[in-house]
């Protein structure tokens, strides 16, 4: 049933009732219980008191508090405050104010990272018409269009943005830009005349015009079928407002790994204890060493290394123009598996583009030289004069880059010009310049003396220009068929001859074969008059006319997403494109970009709405393009793919595109020619509206994730071996470490060199390995296995070294040298890390300067505390000689000669496959 057009009837049985735009105007205005002359101010009044303001409701923003808040909301964060309030119970302080501060650090980034994202993002109400024009006891009347109601009659004009649901009731030549809306590149023909059929997208609904669309042509008369949020944009808003927003996969995998982590210091809690006071000691002892242990297994510097870690792919990808609202999307994007990106504007350039010529006889493609062709200068003549678009003389398309694509709008051109005026015309004209001729220059030469305006009902457009003195020419263009019939005669091989039936089929053959293409097609004639026409009329001048040629146009794609369609492919990501657009069109640009070979994958939003759930869900995978589809196809589409377990990333710039963009995994909006409203719900926004730029933020992405499985994988090694130290040594009955040496330690030598590691290089095959799955462990691909036998390593190395020291030198010693191996260890163990399978020294060893920097650092840390007089008194710690530090240095660097070894096996073994 329609859309907004039919949700403000005034009938109790609303429902039942067909659509404003497949009624009659006398039938919608007693709907309504209106008239042409308008309601009085006493019904206007009633009304607006029924349906309240014409207003798009907003989202209470939400508060400072209630952002940092929620940065909280995570098991991993639950266990630090625990492991916070665990250490002040035992008088260690300093580890509660660390641990504290590190939790506060992640919160404070978060909610920076969420204002940064949404400042002036205000925008589906900046959308609105501030005043209307409306016709109220047959007096026209300036009102705020926040008052007006379902029955005001509304007066349109070219420039005005139409501020509610209108039914069009007289219409004058009327053009409305609806891409923001609809997807559809090129401003809408509208009429007044009721519609057939009861499956009707919105734009095929020709005699509506909604609200943020916006008047490019013509002028018109309407009646208000819808306001505030029953508007087909406030519909949207809704939807916006409804769809909730998913964790993503790291969070999933973050919190997985809490909860694992709480399983684990429980386990290890509970053994400690049970073990103690099996050896008879105290249970109020065992009970501190037991939760001093745990407190020590905790990765504290976890969380906060995560979020540090995406911030600087942050960085890095806003250097590389994608802009990320939301930290998450960073790791969510190395895991797409689908892209569902809009056309218009995304996939093309959303600016018409003449491509194909018809003339003398033959279709030439538009960069072969026009002029050389018998009647070319002609067709040039005809595409700059019968034009209305303007060339600005102060500005240039480096300037209006931000207008591309916005209706009545200068937009980017071959020329280099910036040229104002309807899409289709702005095409012509630019491609004149392109090749030398300027329309500015043809107009002094011949100046415009009459015309008749374009008319949606004859399709065509007419100037008459002064050539010479005492003779004038008639230009004519419009759609071929029609103008066709007009013409007489043919201008060929350089001679006006008479149009023959022959001649007529081979035009009308070419006119098939450009349509074919997804072509917009115009044709051109002229006719020459000894003086000027007085009052010129359709039946007078558009008449014996002569065939000049045809014009092909298209909004193309990029050039560069044809590329980024491949590299999407090769690294086992499926493009889908979904579009408002018509069939023929989204075929076309489909097959060109690659996502398609033939139409067998296309379907249209009234096929769509012909499948039920069920077997859309079974059949999503035979489509790679949509056309013609509505909000709550888009919407159905991302969940039919996000069922399969997809991770899903739908690209998109319109109004239109918004709830689609919410509800998938991640939104990534268009920066220049996209609405505020579909940057405000996106995770991502791309700064150049370049579809190649969502392929380097995969691949950024996936650099990310790799980064932070590395970092967990090296701080959870060396908690482990922290961890089995302790409980080995409490199990033998030494006291190895100190609370304060665990803690310095997790504090020089996790951080820096983590951080390190969040920095490292992507391989060179990052792009050329399938999506990880959403399903897949944060512990697969060798980290996992690389965590347990790298803890027992530095465990082992530890324990031996506290043992021969133990025996050789006194306990303080002992202490010392075991405090500084652990810590060392875990500083030379980070570059094991840096991969699971190839060798460090294939990697490089000074590949990455900030590991090195981070190296020296926290080994300085490590050691000043050891030799600096009165700090190692503070730490617990005392001077070793030569020797000792020989011993030290060597089991520090022994990891590497081990971890070394088990590389060489795995890769020997083909074991490690799709590890790193």
């Amino acid at each position: 049933m329609g859309g907004a057009d039919s949700l403000n009837s005034n009938s109790a049985n609303q429902q039942d009732q067909q659509p404003f735009h497949l009624l009659e105007k006398e039938e919608v205005l007693k709907r309504l219980e209106t008239r042409e002359e308008g309601l009085t101010s006493e019904q206007a009044a009633q009304l607006l008191e029924r349906y309240g303001k014409n207003m798009l409701q907003e989202a209470k923003p939400k508060s400072l508090l209630a952002k940092f808040i929620e940065q909280f909301k995570n098991v991993m964060i639950f266990i630090l405050l625990a492991a916070a309030v665990l250490s002040g119970i035992l008088g260690e302080w300093t580890d509660t104010i660390i641990i504290l501060l590190v939790v506060i650090l992640n919160a404070v980034l978060g909610v920076i990272q969420e204002n940064k994202a949404e400042q002036a993002l205000e925008a589906l109400k900046s959308m609105s018409s501030p005043h209307a024009r409306v016709r109220r006891s047959g007096q026209v009347t300036e009102i705020k269009s926040e008052e007006l109601v379902p029955g005001d009659i509304v007066l349109l004009e070219a420039g005005n943005v139409v501020p509610a649901d209108v039914r069009l009731l007289e219409t004058a030549s009327l053009q409305t830009e609806e891409a923001a809306l609809t997807g559809e590149s090129l401003p809408s023909d509208k009429h007044a005349d009721k519609l057939e059929g009861t499956d009707l997208v919105i734009g095929d609904r020709t005699n509506m015009a909604y609200m943020s669309s916006s008047v490019t042509y013509g002028r018109a008369v309407g009646v208000v079928t819808a306001t505030g949020m029953k508007t087909e944009v406030g519909r949207i808003a809704g939807f916006i407002a409804e769809e909730e927003t998913d964790v993503t996969p790291l969070q999933k995998k973050l919190d997985e790994l809490g909860k694992y982590f709480t399983y684990i210091i429980l386990g290890v809690c509970v053994v400690i204890f049970a073990v103690g006071l099996l050896q008879g000691r105290e249970m109020l002892d065992m009970l501190l060493t037991s939760i001093s242990l745990a407190v020590a297994a905790i990765p504290e510097g976890l969380p906060a290394i995560v979020t540090i870690i995406l911030a600087l792919g942050v960085q890095r990808m806003a250097g590389r123009k994608a802009i990320i609202r939301k930290l998450p999307a960073v790791e969510t994007l190395g895991s797409t598996e689908i892209i569902c990106s809009d056309k218009t504007g995304t996939l093309t350039l959303n600016k018409m583009t003449v491509e194909k010529l018809y003339a003398n006889g033959a279709t030439i493609e538009a960069t072969e030289q026009l002029k050389e062709t018998p009647g070319g200068e002609l067709l040039l003549q005809a595409m700059t004069l019968c034009n209305d678009s303007s060339i600005d003389e102060g500005n240039t398309t480096g300037k209006q880059d931000s207008e591309n694509a916005k209706g009545d709008k200068a937009s980017g051109t071959k020329s280099g010009k910036a040229i104002i005026g309807d899409p289709t015309e702005t095409a012509l004209v630019d491609y004149a310049l392109s090749i030398g001729t300027d329309k500015r220059e043809l107009e002094k030469q011949y100046p415009r003396k009459s015309e008749l305006p374009f008319d949606s009902d004859r399709k065509l457009m007419t100037t008459i220009h002064q050539v010479e003195a005492g003779k004038f020419r008639g230009l004519t263009k419009g759609a071929p068929d029609v103008l066709l019939s007009k013409c007489s005669h043919i201008y060929e091989a350089g001679e006006l001859i008479p149009l023959t039936e022959e001649h007529s089929r081979k035009i009308t053959a070419s006119n098939k074969a450009l349509a074919d293409e997804a072509l917009r097609v115009l044709a051109f004639a002229y006719r020459d008059y000894a003086e000027l026409p007085d009052k010129p009329s359709p039946d007078t001048t558009e008449k014996d006319l002569v065939f000049i040629g045809l014009v092909g146009m298209i909004d193309p794609p990029r050039d560069e997403v044809r590329d980024a369609v491949a590299v999407c492919r090769k690294a086992g990501i499926r493009p889908v494109m979904i579009t408002g657009d018509h069939r023929d069109t989204a075929a076309a640009i489909a097959k060109r970009l690659g996502i398609i070979d033939d139409d067998k994958s296309v379907l249209t939003g009234r096929e769509l709405d012909k499948i039920s759930e069920a077997d859309f869900a079974n059949r999503v995978e035979d489509y790679s393009v949509y056309a013609r589809v509505s909000p709550e196809h888009k919407v159905r589409i991302v969940k039919a793919w996000r069922k399969k377990g997809k991770i899903v990333a739908m690209t998109g710039d319109g109004v239109n595109d918004a709830p689609a963009l919410k509800s998938a995994d991640i939104g990534v909006g268009m920066g220049i020619t996209g609405t505020d409203v579909a940057k405000g719900v996106s995770d991502m926004v791309l700064a150049d509206d370049n579809f190649t730029t969502i392929v380097v933020a995969v691949e950024e992405g996936r650099k990310v994730y790799s980064n932070i499985r590395k970092a967990i994988q090296f701080l959870l090694s060396a908690n482990l071996g922290e961890v089995l130290t302790l409980f080995i040594a409490t199990m033998v009955g030494w006291r190895i470490l100190e609370p304060i040496h665990i803690l310095w330690i997790n504090l020089v030598t996790d951080t820096l060199p983590a951080l390190a590691l969040g920095l490292e290089k992507a391989g060179e095959d990052v792009m050329t390995k399938k999506p990880r799955k959403s399903s897949s462990s944060i512990f697969s691909g060798g980290v996992g296995a690389g965590i347990v036998y790298q803890g027992i390593i530095e465990a082992a190395l530890t324990l031996l070294v506290y043992y021969w020291a133990h025996t050789h030198y006194d306990e303080g010693v002992a202490v010392t040298m075991a405090f500084a191996t652990l810590g060392l260890l875990q500083i030379t163990h980070a570059f094991n890390v840096r991969s699971n399978t190839k060798s460090l020294f294939q990697i490089g060893l000074f590949s990455n300067k900030y590991m090195l920097g981070a190296s020296v650092i926290s080994g300085l840390l490590l050691v000043l505390v050891i030799i600096i007089p009165g700090l190692n008194d503070w730490f617990g710690v005392q001077h070793l000689n030569g020797l000792q530090w020989w011993i030290v240095c060597g089991a520090a660097v022994s990891i590497v000669v081990l971890v070394e070894l088990v590389k060489l096996f795995v890769r020997l073994s083909g074991k490690g496959k799709g590890w790193d």
